[in-house]
């Protein structure tokens, strides 16, 4: 009987680490979804690990394992007090739906209602402001505080960056 359970990869190799256990025959699962990134001071749209650094992979009892660990991009089999510890068929089949849904939809939106960012182009550089709406993929109308009121303007996307 084969069960899920939870690899965790090496930083930034959760793909490299999928890639090399399916060329040894294993099966594998690696969510992804559709993101908004930044990218040379231009927003494109990228596909990326729901969950960075983790894949999910189906062994059975003659599995070898210890190939697993030796594999490139993989850091190790999750386990606690020293056993790898079973992910239900239901979470992995319930990752699967949503994963395939979002396949065809739009990514996340940038910027999400209330959100403080700070403006970092043009002549309200450095001054923090609340998204109030987006307006598309390329423009924000945010709200300003100015002289104690609030001002709506509108920016491109690019010239505003998420609050560390």
């Amino acid at each position: 009987m084969s069960a899920w359970y939870l690899v965790q990869c090496k930083p930034r190799e959760a793909e490299r680490a999928q890639e090399h256990l399916q060329n040894q025959n294993f099966d594998c699962f690696l969510p992804m979804h559709p993101m908004m990134r930044k990218r040379s001071g231009k927003f494109c749209r990228v596909v990326e690990p729901l969950f960075p650094y983790y894949l999910f992979i189906n062994l059975d009892e003659f599995s070898n394992w210890r190939v697993i660990r030796s594999t490139r991009g993989v850091a190790r089999v999750v386990s606690f007090n020293g056993q790898p510890q079973i992910v239900s068929d239901e979470i992995i089949e319930g990752l699967k739906r949503q994963c395939a849904q979002l396949d065809g939809s739009a990514p996340e939106p940038i910027f999400t209602s209330g959100e403080r960012v700070m403006i970092t182009e043009g002549c309200f550089k450095d001054l923090e402001a609340i998204v109030q709406t987006a307006r598309g993929d390329e423009r924000v109308v945010l709200l300003l505080n100015l002289l104690n009121r609030t001002q709506p303007i509108t920016l491109p996307v690019h010239a505003i960056s998420k609050m560390r």
